[in-house]
């Protein structure tokens, strides 16, 4: 059993794969408390779901592509089975999740987006380096950047680790309505970074 805070069907935002329509299960609780953090709602509300009732309720949308996100879904531990479920019923799915939680126990066709928290999150303490051991090739690293502390230190994290050789994509996405898009551009573009600017596209479609 699973406890879900919410399933919906939407637009994807971000990634690699924004823009697409996509099926969302809002997993209930997370260890973390970052200070821009968008979806405090999923910490605590939520209810109890079978993995094959949250399938059922899923097929109604006739969309395979599905995010597994909270909260952090990896602290319920039945979410390894939800994840294979899905994949065994032709569904890509995507992982949204910290960088403080081992991933050997993720399924490898399972596309993981790994948000390493920076410096304004105050949670650094809490990232696990030794994450990036586990990747593969078709995942995902993101950066959420508040300000020009956060774009350093991540371009050091970027460099220091060699990212863009370990994954798919290396991710930055400013602070919505603390950071303007427009000068993250600037600073990944004067700095020729091997990074992709995200904003979240669905807080402009103003969609759920």
């Amino acid at each position: 059993m699973l406890i879900i805070n919410e399933i919906f069907y939407s637009i994807q935002g971000e990634s690699t794969h924004a823009g697409k329509p996509c099926v969302f299960i809002r997993l209930t609780g997370c260890h973390l408390r970052c200070a821009y953090c968008d979806t405090a709602y999923a910490f605590h509300d939520g209810k109890r779901m079978s993995i094959q009732d949250i399938i059922k309720e899923i097929q109604i949308f006739r969309c395979k592509l599905v995010e597994v996100t909270g909260g952090e879904p990896l602290l319920q531990e039945d979410v390894y089975p939800l994840m294979d479920t899905l994949i065994e019923s032709g569904h890509k799915v995507l992982l949204e999740t910290s960088g403080s939680i081992a991933l050997e126990k993720i399924n490898p066709k399972v596309i993981k987006i790994i948000d390493f928290k920076t410096p304004s999150s105050q949670m650094t303490t809490h990232n696990r380096w030794s994450t990036l051991e586990q990747l593969s090739t078709h995942d995902e690293i993101k950066f959420v950047i508040s300000d020009r502390s956060d774009y350093e230190w991540a371009r050091r994290v970027i460099t220091q680790h060699n990212l863009p050789d370990r994954c798919h994509q290396v991710l930055m996405s400013p602070t919505h309505d603390i950071l303007d898009p427009g000068l993250l551009g600037q600073w990944i573009t004067q700095d020729a970074l091997c990074a992709k600017l995200q904003i979240q596209l669905h807080k402009y479609l103003k969609m759920r």
